[in-house]
């Protein structure tokens, strides 16, 4: 079992931590929802294949009110009408910002994207990308575990 990151440099994650929260903060504060922070950070976490993330967000996700449906489509979403052209936009901002180096497609992508969100949103969806690219790193790195729930979201023991 490897050592957790955040446990034996429990400094670095705290900045890690305020780093996030100022990034959420800031995000909300530039225009975006809570819904569209919440679908940035689990569509990188399955780009990245992070569990510990996955269970976390999708859980926050449901909390913030984005629905089942769009949690259970979002790795199709560019093959539904579902989204709506915001969410569309921070979900190509997305995927460009965790899927590096960036593309002719990705670039057009942002393009089309921040013609959407507007210059505030578009970054802060960025930032908002990059802080859960660095936290599923520090997941996986760590392998932190995913606890089984029952359907309430309790730890089942």
């Amino acid at each position: 079992m490897r050592p957790f990151m955040d446990k034996v440099v429990p400094e670095a994650w705290e900045a890690a931590r305020h780093f996030s929260s100022t990034v959420a903060r800031v995000a909300q504060e530039r225009g975006l929802t809570s819904t569209e922070i919440e679908l940035v950070k689990v569509r990188a976490s399955q780009l990245n294949g992070c569990a510990y993330c996955l269970d976390l967000h999708c859980r926050e996700a449901r909390a913030a009110g984005v629905p089942q449906q769009k949690l259970d489509l979002l790795p199709a979403w560019r093959e539904t009408a579902l989204y709506d052209e915001r969410e569309v936009a921070v979900l190509a901002v997305t995927e460009a910002a965790t899927r590096l180096p960036l593309t002719e497609d990705s670039a057009a992508d942002l393009a089309g994207a921040r013609n959407v969100l507007g210059d505030d949103a578009f970054i802060a969806t960025e930032w908002v990308a990059a802080a859960i690219n660095t936290f599923n790193r520090i997941s996986i790195l760590s392998h932190h575990p995913v606890r089984a729930r029952d359907s309430d979201g309790r730890i089942v023991r």
